[in-house]
């Protein structure tokens, strides 16, 4: 990759709806290659679909980068020196550059009709042609017919005038380019098409470096056309392959596959799902694969990127988040954790820390939390049979028998934290001599009436505290008969 000179990259989205995380992981890429090498991340908003802007969706882009932390150094809210960085706003400018190539001999005037272009893809059509094109009946008209056809006001498109032989092109891969179609630039209706403005924009704003996906790989040869066309500089351009959804399938926006903010409302950590983005189509050179946003600008390199599909995998994702929430401290987990615990979880009379530091280790995603701790409000109903514990070797019978070992030690603590109810009732099970789970599944079964809790009856009797434990062993050793 050259970077001998300031790297200028673009995210440059259509404002058509939520962000897919294939957008996401092109903007993450090229934030990741401005900032490795010192440069400008630009975002340009490219509206010029009107049919299918969705209204809201700008200051959803805008949102959800900042949530990322992908903020860009120009863009439409803060401007910059080469602006306007909204597409509709740059209407002006486009149909100068097509005048340009006009002169120049790259471009001609399009005068054909609706009505003939239908006519012609049909006859292409029913002729099983493989290549279906225009057929150039413009391309060569004599300039006093298109000065005349202009004075009458006749609508026109503008077309780029393609060489007509085929040629190789070298990106991130060789291909053998086809004689192309002389596409479009300007459209009846004066608006640029997308592969044009993109370049003009790209140009006019010194973009050096262009993430996008391989789709654009067969539109390289005419963007590089374009350019030549202009004499103009062409950015590097670094193709990355496609996320799948399976081996078969694509991920797709049109059928409501992977956006950004369902998997936020799914409860995943926002750097952890960048983080995972990003190991969608590139392998980092260590063993390690868990990275803050700062971290993979530091280790990115595009020589990491694949040249095979990424195949989507929650159960991966999930584990990467996993590993995130636990490398936070327990004032950051708490933070985020709170509003999920307080959804089942209102009493302000428990020990909040002791609840947060028993979740943090066993939380995948953060709404898994709030069935997690649904026992501390009020308790379930729960069968005889969850005491019985094939591998603690219990039943209802012993967890009886447990828990009136239990209630008269607990009675006993005087002050009541974690330490000190772990050392009463393991003198109990000494004196005893049983097994720890003989003690500690009876009383976990007791103050939650569930299988799975955040912790252990230690941690769940700290949780509670001492009148709340208290009361719900006696009405257990009610409930069980005793």
């Amino acid at each position: 990759m050259d970077t001998s000179k300031k790297i200028r990259t673009r995210f440059a989205p259509s404002p058509t709806g939520f962000m897919h995380i294939g957008n996401l992981r092109t903007a993450i890429y090229t934030y990741i290659i401005a900032k490795k090498y010192g440069g400008d991340f630009i975002l340009r908003i490219e509206d010029t679909d009107q049919e299918r802007y969705v209204e809201g969706a700008v200051e959803k882009i805008y949102d959800t980068l900042r949530v990322c932390g992908l903020n860009w150094d120009e863009g439409p809210d803060i401007g910059g020196p080469v602006g306007p960085y909204i597409q509709s706003e740059r209407m002006g400018i486009y149909k100068e550059y097509a005048l340009k190539l006009i002169e120049s001999g790259h471009a001609y005037y399009c005068f054909c009709t609706k009505e003939r272009i239908d006519a012609l893809h049909k006859a292409q059509q029913e002729a099983k042609v493989s290549n279906m094109m225009y057929d150039r009946h413009c391309r060569n008209l004599p300039k006093e017919e298109v000065d005349r056809l202009l004075a009458e006001g006749t609508p026109y498109v503008i077309r780029q005038k393609m060489p007509l032989e085929g040629s190789t092109s070298r990106f991130l891969y060789e291909i053998a380019a086809p004689i192309p179609n002389d596409q479009i630039l300007i459209k009846a209706d004066g608006m640029p098409t997308y592969n044009f403005a993109n370049v003009i924009d790209d140009h006019l704003m010194g973009i050096t470096h262009v993430v996008r996906g391989n789709e654009y790989l067969s539109s390289a040869p005419k963007y590089n056309l374009l350019y030549e066309a202009f004499g103009w500089d062409i950015p590097e351009y670094i193709h990355v392959e496609h996320i799948m959804r399976d081996a078969q399938h694509k991920l797709s926006k049109r059928d409501g596959d992977a956006y950004f903010g369902d998997f936020v409302d799914k409860g995943f950590y926002v750097p952890a799902i960048i983080n995972y983005i990003a190991l969608l189509g590139w392998a980092p050179k260590g063993e390690n694969e868990i990275f803050s946003l700062d971290e993979l600008v530091q280790e990115f390199d595009i020589s990491g990127l694949s040249k095979s599909p990424a195949v989507f995998d929650i159960v991966k994702m999930k584990a990467i988040n996993a590993e995130h929430l636990r490398r936070l401290s327990h004032d950051e987990f708490k933070a985020l954790a709170l509003p999920y615990i307080r959804q089942t979880c209102k009493r302000e009379d428990i020990d909040i820390d002791v609840l947060v530091k028993t979740l943090q280790p066993r939380t995948e995603l953060f709404t898994d939390i709030p069935e997690k701790v649904d026992f501390i409000d009020e308790m379930p109903e729960y069968s005889d049979e969850l005491y019985f514990n094939k591998k603690m070797k219990t039943n209802a019978e012993t967890g009886l028998s447990a828990l009136k070992m239990l209630l008269p030690v607990l009675g006993g603590v005087e002050d009541w934290n974690e330490e000190n109810i772990h050392s009463a009732i393991f003198a109990e099970i000494e004196k005893q001599g049983v097994k720890n789970g003989f003690m500690l599944w009876p009383l976990r079964v007791a103050l939650s009436g569930k299988a799975l809790t955040p912790g252990g009856g230690i941690e769940l009797a700290a949780i509670l505290g001492k009148d709340e434990t208290i009361r719900r062993t006696e009405a257990a050793i009610t409930k069980l008969g005793g």
